[in-house]
């Protein structure tokens, strides 16, 4: 499975790392490893969690407090088998995005 650093979820979020950081504390659906240099490495699961969390903060107007728990309600609340599959289509498209973006490079 493919891993983001913050750099690179900084240019997808168009957020700043401390806002990432930030929002990585308030969410505990992300929590990324670090690599051997102490780096943080995003899954593509902490990626659309982070992605959704802009989505409610800066669109739809949310405190993170506020979005933290839509993102805790739908990660286990009813209907989590469509919402896991609606992640998925969004992790296929991210990766199509980023193939976009390589092959212009």
């Amino acid at each position: 499975m493919r891993s983001y650093s913050i750099g690179q979820v900084e240019r997808i979020l168009g957020e700043k790392a401390h806002v990432i950081r930030y929002w990585e504390r308030a969410v505990p659906l992300v929590s990324p490893r670090r690599s051997e240099s102490g780096r943080r490495e995003y899954s593509e699961a902490e990626l659309l969690s982070l992605l959704r969390m802009k989505h409610l903060v800066r669109s739809k107007g949310l405190s993170p407090e506020a979005a933290r728990e839509v993102l805790l309600r739908e990660a286990t609340g009813p209907r989590q088998d469509l919402r896991a599959r609606a992640y998925e289509i969004r992790a296929l498209l991210v990766r199509a995005y980023f193939r976009s973006l390589n092959s212009l490079s």
